[in-house]
This record gives structure tokens, sequence and C-alpha cells, in this order.
């Protein structure tokens, strides 16, 4: 809302930026100055959103993309340094109050080009068979000289040989399952295959390695990315062929960012760590697609699966370990090299007019791991226009009342370095001024609904915004209606179903690390299809042309996700209140207490461990919730003071839930409430602490530790549920 300001209390406004601005992080890092911002804007709030919705273009969008997926873009490389120069030239043509290109020397990896990863069959000491060395060229525009062959990054080097044994998805369950149903199975010194999906492929490895394997290989099942031989795929559809294969990194870490400098900004000054000391592979690791996978599996011996391990090749799934020609052996020959280059974050700033010391930041990672049409460049895409759109409204006269950053991230596909290593670097800064982190790493992923990840705090001011833009599908619902149908919540709240963050992308360090409230946004397929993720996914063939072609042919749906993220970012910005939920966090503290109750309350009965305390500290977290929301709408919003100490302590919510010691052996990770789940980083858990401490613990050996780990993190709970709601109680008490 915006009313109209009496002269004093302009200048009374104008006082308290000027002083914040000038040892703020704008004039101490960025070097920027606010002098050339002209006065708060007059033009109404409902104006200027309308304005900026109709000045978001969808054939821009599309433009931004196929330039964007032209060519390989790979973190490390110049392509990935020529975008980040693009973008600082873009950004300055707009007419940013500030914008500057950010080093960072990370560890990365690359394949060797003169000695090509493989896997192949061996019997007595000859290949017989040996996987594709590259996928095959569809289309005339898979081809180009920048095309990394399928890899792994962080892959261990070596060339082990052994039996093969199938490990279904390659999950710590399915090797849990094969050590207590087969326990003839003895996978030390064996080869393990799994097929992608799931879990993060980092989270297999990890899996394969502590079970003894000798190293993992990893395809695509077709009833994960082209569900059988009845459907079209590339070129003549969405489905992987059986060619594609999936890159990615396999860094599975709490520290997340530049393996050898964790917790560190990965500068020049870094102390860095030996690759042997970080948490990086010790196996070797390679992806192939499901046709050489099919020669692979099809050659094994042992029993048949269960019906729920196999997968929908026409071969019949067996565990192993061996092939049926007891001479036969797989190898794998991995040369995969890790070494230091720089990669860059850009950062563009539009200046608060009133509030420059509050920031709400937009970002999406640059690099791809090929073209990237969908990962990640179709939310860079968006970004991109969200920028120009941004840009038109300052030539308007209009100025958000506080300062907007957009942020593009490199080397995120490593394993969120670029984001990771700005956090570390400013998170002094950030931690005290960030009013939340926008992120749309993959934009347009199908074309069904809209949907979201995000913190409690932000799921009204994210409605708010779908319920202005117009649908991407029918233009004649908006986001919100198509989004509420086609993806309720299940609770049955008569709201749209938002995800827990999790991870896999650059909210993870604003989110875990400082605790900034953040959303992740996009456009998705249907999950009744059942697939692990859109199905070229980091493959060769995830080119401009599958996205014009079969995922969004107008851009209609990127453009109602750049919409929405403009509606969102604005709210944000240029609202005098924040447009925070308290009282949504509670709603969401309770139903994820109920559901750990449901699921673990039984087991912690018989130990004599009850939620009473947790139980009371959501009921007071409640009350104080419901009673700050009331005192905000009698806030004098003509009162500066009154203004910035409601928004201060809603901006502290989040932060109120970080604990600076960490989650138990994952450090790195500070927020209480939610964080990825140990066994998948892709997945979130609500009170992660409290879900680790009692998997598998009817399993331990050491009852005793074990419980009481779980009353330690029962009291730690109900501790910091009850220390988030004193700040939202009245300043003058405790």
């Amino acid at each position: 809302m915006k009313g109209e300001f009496k002269v004093s209390t302009l200048i009374s406004y104008i006082v308290i930026g000027s002083i914040l601005f000038t040892v703020g992080f704008l004039v101490g890092f960025f070097g920027t100055s606010n002098d050339s911002c002209p006065s708060y804007s007059s033009i109404e709030d409902g104006e200027i959103s309308q304005m900026m919705i109709d000045e978001c273009k969808a054939e821009n969008i599309e433009q931004n993309l196929r330039e964007l997926s032209s060519r390989p873009h790979m973190a490390g490389t110049p392509a990935e340094k020529e975008n980040a120069e693009m973008l600082v030239n873009l950004w300055t043509e707009y007419g940013f109050d500030s914008v500057r290109l950010i080093p960072y020397d990370v560890l990365l990896a690359y394949p060797d080009p003169d000695n090509p990863n493989k896997v192949m069959i061996t019997e007595n000491g000859e290949v017989n068979f040996t996987t594709a060395l590259q996928e095959e060229i569809l289309r005339p525009e898979d081809d180009h000289p920048d095309v990394v062959p399928p890899f792994n990054a962080y892959s261990a080097q070596g060339e082990p040989e052994g039996p093969l044994v199938y490990v279904n998805y390659g999950r710590a369950e399915d090797f849990d399952w094969l050590a207590k149903n087969k326990p003839e199975i003895n996978i030390t010194g064996c080869i393990a295959i799994a097929r992608y999906g799931k879990v993060f492929r980092g989270n297999k490895v990890l899996s394969a390695q502590a079970a003894g394997a000798i190293g993992i290989i990893i395809y695509s099942d077709p009833a994960d990315y082209a569900i059988d031989d009845n459907v079209a795929v590339y070129p003549d559809g969405w489905w992987l062929p059986d060619t594609g294969a999936q890159r990615g990194n396999t860094f599975v870490s709490d520290a997340k960012g530049d393996p050898i400098t964790p917790g560190y900004p990965a500068k020049p000054y870094a102390y860095r760590l030996d690759d042997s000391d970080t948490a990086l592979p010790k196996i070797t690791v390679h992806p192939i697609g499901y046709g050489d996978a099919r020669h692979l599996l099809s050659e094994l011996s042992g029993d048949e699966v269960n019906p729920d391990w196999a997968g929908n090749l026409d071969v019949t799934y067996r565990y192993g370990p061996g092939f049926i020609n007891p001479e036969r052996k797989v190898k794998m020959s991995i040369h995969t090299s890790r070494e230091i280059r720089t990669t860059y974050d850009v950062i563009g700033i539009i200046n608060g007019a009133l509030e420059p010391d509050r920031y709400v930041m937009m970002g999406n990672h640059r690099d791809a791991w090929v073209y990237g049409a969908v990962d990640p460049s179709s939310g860079t895409a968006v970004l991109m226009e969200s920028a120009r759109v941004y840009s038109r409204m300052l030539n308007t006269g209009w100025r958000p009342r506080r300062t907007v950053m957009f942020c593009s991230w490199g080397a995120e596909e490593y394993g969120l370095l670029g984001s990771t290593e700005f956090v570390e670097e400013y998170q002094k800064v950030l931690g005290e001024r960030a009013v939340a982190y926008i992120n749309t790493d993959v934009a347009v992923r199908g074309n069904w609904t809209f949907r979201a990840k995000s913190t409690p705090l932000l799921q009204k001011a994210l409605f708010d915004a779908a319920k202005k833009v117009p649908d991407g599908e029918t233009r004649e619902r908006t986001t919100y209606d198509v989004w509420l149908e086609r993806l309720p919540d299940s609770s049955g709240n008569g709201l749209p179903h938002v995800s827990v963050l999790g991870s896999g992308s650059d909210f993870a360090p604003f989110m875990y690390r400082i605790g900034v409230p953040c959303s992740d946004l996009s456009y998705t397929y249907d999950s009744s299809l059942g697939i692990s993720s859109y199905p070229v996914y980091h493959s060769v063939y995830e080119t401009f042309y599958i996205v014009k072609t079969f995922i969004d042919y107008n851009f209609w749906r990127h453009q109602s996700v750049a919409r929405v993220q403009l509606e969102f970012s604005r709210n944000l910005a240029d609202s005098v209140i924040l447009p925070f939920g308290v009282l949504d966090y509670a709603t969401k503290l309770k139903s994820s207490i109920d559901n750990l109750e449901d699921e673990y309350g039984t087991k912690m009965n018989a130990q004599s461990i009850t939620f009473e305390y947790i139980d009371s500290a959501l009921t007071n977290f409640t009350a104080v919730a419901t009673s700050f929301e009331q005192q905000i709408t009698q806030i004098d919003v003509e009162d500066p003071i009154a203004v910035r100490r409601v928004n201060d302590q809603m901006m502290q919510l989040e932060r109120a839930f970080i604990d600076p010691a960490g989650l138990p052996d994952r450090k790195w990770l500070r927020h209480v409430v939610f964080a990825p789940s140990s066994v998948n980083y892709y997945a979130g858990d609500a009170f992660p602490a409290l879900v680790d401490a009692m998997y598998q613990i009817d399993d331990d050996i050491n009852q005793v530790t074990r419980w009481n780990a779980v009353r330690e993190q029962m009291a730690i709970t109900a501790f910091i549920i009850q220390s988030a709601a004193s700040t939202l109680t009245d300043v003058t008490q405790f």
C-alpha cells in the first residue's frame, strides 16, 4: 500500500535510509552511490504492478533462450565467462546503479578429451563391448565442438574391474534391502549399476562407496525417462532416446560450494584442502544411456529382481553379481581431472529509494552441462526479461522502496559453487539486510502447471502474485487458479501445494546458512507421469528445439513465471509493510510436528519421550504470531521507525531458526526447521535433525546413545520454536 507522504515523514525516511546506506553493503563493497535516485515514486502499487506485467514479453524470453542455448556453456569455460560479460554489459546498458563481475577460483572437473571415459565388458583381458563415448547426433544442432561427452563431475580416476551388481536406484534403502534380503550378494569389490531417479546422484555414489563397491555406473531407465517403447523419443518427442546420458556432479556435502574451501570464499588468499580431505567420491562414477545399459543388464546372472526393482528395458532384470558367462567382467576407465578454474557471479543492483540497505534478491545460475535450454537457460532467459522490465519502470520515474539485486551465479551445476561462495563472502551483510531471495533455476520444465518451493513466510506473497498473472496455458484464468486446480495441497486447506525447499539449487546457502527467506519458481509437468525429471535432463538433447517444439512453443509459460517473479519481487521490494505470513509459519510448524508425532510418536512414547514441550512452544508461537499479525494492521505506515521495527521483526523470524552450531554432523546446514534430507540432497525434511535421529533407530546396536540423541533434538526443537516466538513479541518484552 502507499498513501500520501507528509514532507516531514519523507525527510525522516530519507535521513534514516541515507545513514544506513552510507555504512551499507552498497558503499562498502559495490561502491555505488544513491545520489542519482529520484524521490520515492508517486506511481501507485496497483499501477506499477500492471505496468510490469504488461511490459513482460514472451517473444523477448524466447529470443533470450535462443541465444543462451546456441552453444554449450559449461562452468569454467570461455563461453561461461562470455555470457557473464554479456550480462554485465546488458545490465549496465539498462541503467542499473551498479553491475559487478565477481570471480571465484574453485575446484571443477572435466573429462580428458584425449583419454575418454568408458565402460567395457572384458573376457580374459580382451574387450568385447565398449559403451558409447558420446551421444548420437540426432539433429544438426546436437553437434558442436564444445559439447562435453557424458561424465560425472568429481568422479575418482581409475580403471576398476570386477563383477557387475544391479542396485535399483542406488538409494541407501536399496543397499540396506540387499544386505538384509540377499546376504549372499557381497557388493565389496563389485561395480554397481544403478538407475537415475528418486535421489540425488551423489547420494547413490556415497551409498555404493559405503557398501564396498569399487565403482558405480548410472543410467537413465526408460521407466523414469521414456516410459516405454510406445512413446516418441527425441527428436520426434520430448522423451529421452536410448543414447542420451545424464551428466551431473556427485559432490555431497553439507557445505556445498567449492569443495576445497568449505565455509569460506574461494578467493586467492583462501586455504585449500587436499582432495583426499574432502567429501568427494573415492570411487569411479560414469553415466551411460539406456541403450548401453540394456547390453550390460541383459548379461547379468543371479536371481530375478523384485517387481518394484524392474525398469522398462526389454531385459530380465537380475541382481547379479557377475554375468551369465563367468569369464566376463565389467571394467571402467575413468580419467576425469579435477582442477581449479575461475567462475563468475554477476550482480546487478537497483538502489532502493527509501530503504537501500534492504535487499530483495532474484537469481539464477548461468552454467549448463551442454546447451542447457531448460536447466538453467529457461531461468536465465526469464531473469533477463525481468531485468529489462525493471529498467523500463525506472525510466518512468518509479524506483522501488528497497534495493533489488539481480544475481547470475556461476558453477551451480558443480554443487552450488557461485552462490555459496558469494554467501560465504558476504554472509555478515546479507544476514543483516537480505529481505528474501527468489530463485528461478529451471523456469519451465513442463507445460502442466506453475509450482513453487518456499519457506512458509513467503507463501502469501507468492499466492498474491500468482493471482495477478494470467496462466501460461489458457490466458483466461490466473496462474493461481490453474495451480490450485492441478496441484492442490494434499491437506485439503484450499490452497495450492507448496513444497519444502530441499536443495539442488542456489537458494540453499541463503536459506540454510544464514536464514534468508527463499522461494523457487517453475512451470512443471504433470506428476502423474511418474518420471524423475523432464526426460532430456542434462543431456545433449536439452536444446532450444525441444523447448520450442514440445514444452512451450509460444513461451507463455515462461512469460507466466517471469510475471510471477516480477510481481512477487515488486511486492517484497515496494510494500511499506513486508508481505510476510508469520501465521503461515505457525501453521507449517504445527503440521510438520504433527506428521513427526504420527510417524514416531509410538516409538518415542515407549522411551518416555513426549511432545509436551514442543506442543507448548507451538501454542505460544501461534498465539504470538496471531497477535503480531493483528498489530501490523494498526501500524502507522507514516511512522518510519514503527515500519522499520515490524519489518525487522519479520526479517528476523527466519533467522531465528538458524542454530550457529549447525545440524548434527552437518555443521554448515544451520536451519533447524528445514534442510535437505541426509539421504537425498534434492529432497527436504522438516525438523531434519529429529528425522535423522530417528532414521533406522531400531537397527542401531547402541540404543542408549541413539535415544539420547533423540532427547537432545527434542529439547533443541522446543527451544528454537520458543526462541523464534520471541522475535515477534513486543520489543520492550523478553
